[in-house]
């Protein structure tokens, strides 16, 4: 059974979730902004951008709409390829061009 959301419900959504999200970044930069945090938060918070950047970028490695959702071992190669170089020559330009280079040679040679 299948529910149908009317547009007031849909708005009220909207609206409530909107209300949240500012709150709660409100609650970081307002409530916070000007006061010295603690060292173990600013040394968790370092982590962040680390742990974000590959769960945005695995699902579209592990299960590419390009494929439909099948894993495709060219992306798999690319992304092995741009985290090698990555983690041996500690250069970001250089880690993307690797996995560039990797993913279109791949495609080539497997169709």
């Amino acid at each position: 059974m299948t529910m149908q959301a009317s547009a007031f419900q849909i708005w009220l959504i909207i609206i409530l979730l909107g209300i949240g999200t500012y709150l709660l970044r409100w609650s970081f930069l307002g409530a916070l902004g000007n006061r010295e945090l603690p060292g173990w938060v600013m040394r968790m918070l370092r982590y962040t951008p680390v742990s974000v950047l590959p769960a945005l970028v695995a699902p579209l490695v592990v299960w590419p709409a390009a494929t439909n959702g099948e894993t495709d071992p060219s992306r798999i190669a690319a992304a092995a390829a741009t985290v090698a170089v990555g983690v041996m020559t500690k250069n970001v330009m250089l880690s993307i061009v690797a996995g560039a280079i990797t993913l279109f040679g791949m495609l080539y040679v497997l169709g």
